[in-house]
């Protein structure tokens, strides 16, 4: 919005250019969006609170963890709400509206979203509920894929091809079947970011660091000099895609303050399912899915330890780990939450820069 109002003003006094560059937008809107979570946050919580909308531990589902978890009973859930209004309020606000990437990645944010919202007020509701049918949720995340499945066959400037990391020029045309390939993604992060969301800040701190590198990675692939240099894909218009992974990873930064150890809120499938989602449909515009297995490689290690976990014991009746996901595997190690949040954090800025290095290194 500022774009349109403040950017033309350029010929009245050429600091308006400023408006102009998507570095500029992209930084204001991570400031904005955290600086609205950290105000308005205390709001929500109070607002939450009031309503008893609060976290209830299961202690039939996790009885070896209830006595590391029982503290956060009541804790205000459903703070996904916050997230997805400051990323939404700054997009608006720095991104150019006129931009069909940022409106179809702020559309499934806020669908995704809704979803969640939905399994969130089922069980905040009915305490014995486990939340929206599994088939309901599915259906609502098939929906939206299908969405940008068809938006991207239907692009002249995407393509359907998969461009593989480290190596060079390497793409795989899967032609018509491409919409499949999308639908796995979409569902897949949206689900493993939902599993992942088991610690205080873990899954939300593992979201700052894929953002991060995303919105670098959109401003790359927006940009023909630069994209042409380091020879990797380039979409026009896709650059104003990094104003939203920037408000993204404001608003993350600005959500964790309240969900680190211990978390004063919770963001519920409102905000995993809206994260997960957006992350992967941003990957999926800018032709980097395949790249989220590496920059999002401890979402994918949590899925694949509840995978291995489900197969070793019907195969062998023999659990792999003490449990899944993996990080409740190393709370029954003895390790402290804050640790394996730390750790996993560590892992996640790692994978971050490795994912920035297979720019450059094919």
């Amino acid at each position: 919005m500022f774009y349109y109002f403040l950017y033309p003003l350029k010929d009245i006094w050429f600091g308006f250019n400023i408006f102009r560059y998507i570095t500029f937008r992209a930084s204001m809107a991570a400031v904005t969006s955290f600086l609205i979570c950290i105000i308005v946050g205390p709001v929500i919580i109070k607002l939450l609170k009031k309503f008893n909308v609060g976290q209830y531990v299961r202690r039939e589902h996790v009885e070896s963890l209830y006595h590391r978890h029982k503290h956060k009973e009541g804790t205000p859930t459903m703070g996904g709400i916050l997230i997805i209004v400051s990323v939404l309020i700054a997009s608006l606000l720095w991104g150019r509206l006129d931009n069909q990437y940022v409106l179809l990645a702020l559309f499934g944010m806020i669908w995704l979203g809704a979803i969640g919202f939905l399994d969130d007020f089922i069980k905040f509701k009915n305490k014995s509920a486990t939340g929206a049918q599994a088939i309901t949720k599915l259906t609502g995340q098939i929906v939206i894929a299908l969405v940008v499945g068809l938006f991207v066959i239907n692009s002249k400037d995407i393509g359907l091809g998969l461009y593989l990391p480290f190596v060079k020029n390497a793409v795989i045309n899967l032609g018509i079947f491409y919409i499949f390939f999308v639908l796995l993604v979409i569902v897949g992060a949206s689900n493993a970011l939902n599993l992942t969301d088991g610690l205080d800040g873990l899954a939300i701190g593992c979201v700052v660091f894929i953002t991060l590198t995303y919105s670098v990675i959109s401003y790359i692939t927006g940009h023909a000099v630069i994209s042409k240099y380091l020879q990797v894909f380039y979409l026009s218009g896709s650059g104003e895609l990094a104003v939203f992974c920037a408000a993204l990873t404001g608003a993350s930064l600005g959500f964790l303050w309240f969900n680190c150890h211990p978390a004063s809120i919770f963001m519920g499938d409102t905000g995993s399912l809206a994260l997960g989602g957006s992350i992967a449909i941003v990957s999926v515009l800018i032709k980097k899915e395949v790249l989220l297995l590496v920059v999002g490689g401890v979402l994918v290690a949590e899925v694949v330890s509840v995978v291995l976990q489900v197969l070793s014991f019907k195969l062998r009746k023999k659990r792999l780990f003490l449990m899944s996901p993996i990080h409740h595997h190393f709370e029954l190690k003895g390790w402290d939450e804050p640790k394996i949040t730390t750790r996993f954090w560590i892992i996640a800025a790692i994978l971050a820069l490795l994912s920035i290095a297979t720019l450059k290194v094919r």
